[in-house]
């Protein structure tokens, strides 16, 4: 409209000569007839005299052909700018999502599928997300993919922390290849579709008397993921997750459907077992399992003294056991599993507390919230003020709502961690419960995960490095004033012949200790989310710059992060941490193929990956920053 304007203006200017000296070229009542057709320049029904009129007048000097031509010109100009700037501005807060016209915003695809993992960290919108039925329909879309070099990443059920899976070029889920193909009650295997997540595989082999072996915190991860990224459970006697796969089927780009296991092509079945999605698209498995189970379930709080005491024993005496530490307190929750049949029947214990006894802390601490932060504290967003179902919440769901008050304040952070101390000292107790119910934890709303694991000794011997690695992490968190909420999660397990675990290990006894650390996202609120997203990463940044070399720490597959563009996160550490250094971009994620190199069979996972998959469709960025391919891959 200011083009248009401007245009009027000089229309405008031109009469005024015009009309102040009769004798010049332009016809004046003509250029009255241009300067109300720039008013309204899509008038149906516009005057065709008038640009005769315009170009020539009976008390003028007659136009030249070269005149005429000069201001018809100047009309097919006008007129240009006029189309352009109406159909141009304005643009109507819904223009991107109407149907696409000249100069105006091209609408978003109909068959756009944004996908993002289950902590809403990572994002990606794609026109391509396939879901095959079953086992010709996927061969197929590989085939196609391969021939028109079609990105179809494999992507599970996106509860990965780092979205691994995910490529904006195209995704294949496999959630609807969910079945279980065969059980062998004698010899206790069973065998399923990729897709199938694993409370479904758990709930459907229970009527043979079979359950896993081992499990995650979570029961929604689909048994292709979850192995896939090394996933694990804990116990120092049991291995990850991925070592329970005895054989598999692999739909690669380049040989189509391999069927591989120890017995058959025992090289590429421990190298594809925990292969990233980069080997191939997982379609079936078979699973060792373990007759079902009961287990007794013993939660008690404890010190790092008395914990230095008792370590080997906790180790080497319980079938499951595992550690949360609370950051800024001595606290640090102790639970074992062990099957009933070793307690001669489930113990009799009556617990001392009720839930809502237990609970208490942390309700006067939101009470208490409440009255410092009002309607300005972030939890408003989440609950509202003084929530009236407060007294219904878990106990996870009410940390997320304290800790939405102020997540970046120390001061706070410091009372959530005393009141969830309180609140475990009072839910010590037993609970006896089929292994698949007693396994599973619940983590928490969204959040951010980082997560290493390290060598810990034998199952003789442990080294005690796992202890003194969480010594020097939790000094870390208080000298640097790190608002780390709780828990700081510990567990272990035996090592895995996968050679891509991050437990690879040739010796039979070899232990290893992962090691969690979390910053949760207990609102919607942008600003925040990027506030708390920035503080994890130094923090995480701190935990790698000081321990990770150190104890030969690596991160697990579904939490691993590259470095990215991050001037601003660079500032930000800078600011938040003055003293400590930040390695280039390009230096940082060299460095990190460098350690990979160090740990990982690198160059044998890269011309596997040439030979089965060379236009790298299964691949996507992550994928191809810590593991580039060089031609002498």
């Amino acid at each position: 409209m200011f083009r248009a304007f401007n245009l009027r203006r000089s229309a405008q200017s031109l009469l005024q000569q015009c009309s102040s000296k009769p004798t010049s070229l332009p016809n004046v009542e003509a250029l009255k007839t241009l300067t109300t057709s720039l008013q309204n320049p899509f008038n149906p029904s516009p005057n065709p005299n008038w640009i005769r009129s315009f170009c020539s007048s009976p008390n003028s000097i007659p136009a030249s052909d070269a005149e005429i031509r000069k201001y018809l010109g100047y009309f097919v100009l006008l007129l240009g700018c006029g189309i352009g700037t109406y159909y141009s501005f304005p643009f109507s807060e819904d223009a991107k999502h109407k149907k696409a016209t000249l100069f105006r915003y091209a609408p978003l695809p109909e068959d756009l599928h944004t996908v993002s993992n289950w902590s809403g960290t990572h994002e990606v919108q794609t026109r391509v997300f396939l879901q095959p039925e079953n086992m010709e329909e996927l061969e197929k879309i590989v085939k196609d993919a391969n021939e028109k070099k079609q990105k179809i990443r494999p992507v599970g059920s996106g509860l990965s922390p780092n979205g691994i899976g995910l490529q904006r070029g195209g995704m294949v889920s496999l959630a609807l290849m969910d079945n279980i193909l065969h059980v062998d009650k004698e010899k206790k295997t069973v065998t399923v579709q990729a897709g199938i997540r694993v409370q479904q595989l758990v709930d459907g082999i229970k009527e043979h008397g079979l359950t896993l072996q081992n499990f995650a915190s979570i029961r929604e991860q689909q048994i292709g993921g979850i192995m896939q990224v090394g996933a694990h459970g804990t116990g120092a006697r049991l291995p990850p997750m991925d070592e329970q796969v005895i054989s598999m089927k692999l739909v690669t780009p380049t040989k189509g459907t391999i069927e591989i296991s120890k017995e058959k092509d025992p090289e590429l079945f421990y190298l594809a077992r925990c292969g990233l999605g980069g080997l191939g698209v997982v379609a079936e498995v078979t699973i060792q399992c373990v007759e079902r189970h009961e287990l007794v379930e013993h939660t008690f709080v404890s010190n790092i003294n008395e914990i230095k005491k008792n370590h080997k024993k906790l180790l080497s005496k319980n079938r499951h056991v595992k550690y949360l530490w609370i950051p800024y307190t001595d606290t640090v929750v102790v639970v074992t599993c062990n099957p009933v049949s070793g307690w001669r029947g489930p113990p009799k214990y009556k617990p001392k507390y009720g839930m809502h006894e237990a609970l208490q802390h942390l309700h006067d601490l939101y009470q208490e919230s409440l009255k410092k932060y009002g309607s300005l504290g972030a939890a408003t967003e989440v609950s509202g003020n003084n929530d009236p179902g407060i007294n219904v919440l878990s106990f996870t769901e009410l940390r997320d709502k304290l800790l939405a008050f102020d997540p970046l304040n120390k001061e706070h952070v410091m009372k959530v961690n005393q009141a969830e101390a309180e609140f475990w000292k009072k839910s010590e107790g037993y609970r006896v419960g089929w292994s698949d119910e007693i396994l599973g934890f619940d983590c928490g709303g969204q959040q951010w995960v980082s997560e290493t694991c390290f060598p810990a000794g034998t199952l003789a011997e442990p080294n005690m490095k796992d202890l003194e690695f969480i010594e020097k992490l939790r000094q870390l968190i208080e000298t640097e004033e790190i608002p780390a909420p709780a828990p700081i999660e510990q567990r272990w397990t035996a090592r895995s012949k996968s050679l891509m675990s991050p437990a690879s290990s040739t010796g039979e006894d070899d232990i290893f200790s992962w090691v969690g650390i979390i910053m949760y996202l207990p609102t919607t609120d942008a600003r925040q989310r990027k506030e708390i997203t920035e503080e994890f990463f130094s923090y995480r940044h701190l935990t790698q710059s000081r321990l990770w070399d150190e104890y030969s720490a690596y991160e697990h597959w579904a939490k691993i992060e590259v470095p990215k563009d991050k001037e601003e996160f660079a500032a930000q550490l800078k600011k938040r941490f003055p003293h400590e250094a930040v390695p280039k971009d390009k230096e940082e994620l060299a460095a990190l193929q460098a350690r990979l190199r160090k740990r990982f069979p690198v160059d044998e996972y890269n011309k596997v990956r040439r030979e089965l998959d060379p236009n790298k469709i299964l691949s996507n960025a992550k994928l191809e920053k810590l593991f580039p391919l060089s031609e002498s891959s």
